[in-house]
């Protein structure tokens, strides 16, 4: 019996409602600096609107997709009730609560200082304290994930943790150590400042801590996706897991290599010394190397898939693959824009090339297909292919599916590429109004236009996935079938120790963070002259 149903569909709705007002922002931020409108004469506005679409994409949205995907997991792979059902209704709670604050406060125009905080922009201490309270609701998670693991592997010793567990507990690791920074940075430096117990702050120590989370905040949102890849993907599209010990092998990866590479965002910082910003650098090379892995297994177990329907030659067994399973459509499309937004990103973080697109369109570009496109499009697909199980619907609409997904993938190129055009031209992002009528501007006024267009359709899509899941949830079907997981290719072999538990995984994640930022963050810290002016929202 699947005792979280109700809790999983909790913070799945709530975070697909939440989506659906964070993308109506996004579009009429494009609507409004493009040719096509009149600007509202208020830059205030503007950055409100940034502010709270990044919030809600960032924070709220994957937090309670990792959140409910885990706890479905946690009973489904397991195959046993949650332990600490009323914790997580409360850890539920307290994200709801804290998003509410934040949204009270962004609403109110107070707290304009963008999803990264951007100190010594100060905003209203409830924006942060909502901020926190979404976190310390994770943190809830996070324990459960660790006690249900502990738990099973106590009444199942020797077993293999089941490859769905195991990814979904990495990403919990990952996400308990990457939040310490930004949690400190809010704790520490922003909320005194905030409170007004301070007129000063260390801007450049809270950019060093913020860059503890910011980079390796992108592997917390897409470990749910990886775990679809291996665990959903194989299985929905008829066919096996190549490799488990590969998947694996992959969330082990990004634990050790997430997160000592997010000063890379900080190469143009005078603060942070060049031996440091090159470590970082090179650190940020090895994070591809899970992402290599899992692209060569998952297109590995697509083939099977193919050749188990017949599929013949080197080439041929493409056109066995099942290409009306939405399934097969999402994994697709989300490869083409993890690999479009990865290359981009060794752009970003190469020391030498990322002054050529350091802060502009560039980057929002890069960090679209990523997160927007190759992570969300895999957050949609696991809502389908679980909505049966957690609300007893008949079967969906694949027709209306497919239409959804195509979507949402042409609507991110054309919203996307555009962007990386114009930052290599040198257009700045999070500027609030371009004067097109300037002979400089005026050639790039299409590509604006055409990023409006592309974000309209992804608008109809996010419209139309909602609407699919309420329409599908009143519309009961037969009992559903017992959930299942991928079957790997090879059934009954046992991966190595190290790769059926966390301690070597994690001592080295944190070991290699201490290293990386430790000697930054004291150095700040120890600067008399350090400390800037705090700007209050609404003195500038």
């Amino acid at each position: 019996m699947f005792l979280a149903r109700k809790l999983v569909l909790a913070h799945f709705w709530v975070a697909f409602v939440a989506f659906l007002g964070a993308i109506l922002l996004g579009e009429w931020q494009m609507f409004i600096r493009s040719p096509l409108a009149q600007w509202v004469n208020n830059p205030e506005h503007y950055y409100r609107s940034v502010t709270a679409h990044g919030t809600v994409m960032a924070y709220v949205l994957p937090t309670l997709v990792a959140m409910g995907f885990g706890y479905a997991i946690t009973e489904l792979s397991l195959k046993r009730p949650l332990l600490g059902l009323r914790w997580a209704w409360l850890g539920f709670w307290v994200v709801i609560a804290g998003t509410v604050l934040a949204a009270i406060a962004m609403g109110l125009g107070k707290a304009s200082v963008l999803y990264t905080f951007y100190p010594p922009l100060i905003g209203s201490p409830f924006y942060y304290l909502g901020v926190v309270l979404v976190v310390v609701g994770s943190w809830v998670w996070v324990a459960l994930m660790s006690v249900n693991l502990h738990a099973w592997r106590r009444d199942n010793p020797g077993a293999t943790v089941p490859l769905a567990m195991y990814g979904t507990v990495a990403g919990a690791y990952l996400w308990a150590w990457t939040s310490v920074g930004a949690a400190v940075e809010v704790l520490v430096l922003i909320l005194p400042a905030s409170l007004g117990l301070t007129d000063t702050i260390n801007a450049g120590l809270s950019r060093v801590f913020f860059s503890w989370t910011l980079h390796a905040i992108v592997y917390f949102w897409l470990i749910p996706a990886y775990v679809a890849f291996y665990s959903i993907v194989p299985r929905a599209i008829g066919g096996r897991l190549y490799s488990d010990t590969m998947g694996r092998v992959a969330f082990a990866l990004f634990l050790v290599f997430s997160m000592p590479i997010g000063i890379h965002h900080l190469f143009a910082d005078p603060q942070v010394g060049a031996g440091f910003k090159f470590v970082h650098a090179a650190m940020t090379a090895l994070v591809s190397v899970p992402t290599l892995l899992t692209v060569f297994t998952i297109v590995a177990s697509v083939e099977i898939a193919a050749r188990l329907r017949g599929g013949k030659g080197v080439f041929g067994w493409l056109t066995a693959l099942p290409w009306r399973n939405p399934m097969m459509l999402a994994v697709t499309f989300s490869f083409i824009m993890l690999g479009l937004g990865g290359a981009g990103g060794i752009i970003n973080m190469s020391y030498q090339l990322n002054e050529t697109v350091h802060n502009t369109q560039w980057v929002t570009g890069h960090f679209h297909l990523i997160f927007a496109g190759a992570i969300v499009i895999m957050y949609m697909v696991v809502a389908y292919d679980m909505w049966p199980q957690l609300t007893g619907c008949a079967p969906l609409q694949s027709g209306l599916v497919r239409l959804q997904l195509w979507l949402w993938f042409l609507g991110m190129l054309v919203l996307s590429l555009p962007w990386h055009w114009v930052g290599l031209l040198g257009m700045p992002r999070r500027m609030a109004y371009y004067d097109y009528s300037h002979p400089a501007l005026h050639p790039q006024a299409w590509t604006v236009t055409a990023s409006t267009f592309g974000g309209l359709a992804m608008v109809v899509s996010a419209i139309l996935f909602v609407l699919i899941l309420a329409r599908a949830q009143r519309r009961p079907g037969p009992a559903p079938a017992t959930y299942t997981f991928s079957q790997p290719l090879h059934p009954g072999a046992r991966p190595p120790a190290a790769l059926n538990g966390y301690a070597l995984w994690v001592g080295m994640m944190i070991a290699l963070t201490l290293v990386n930022y430790g000697y930054p963050i004291v150095q700040l810290a120890m600067l008399d002259n350090a400390r800037v002016p705090v700007v209050p929202i609404g003195s500038r």
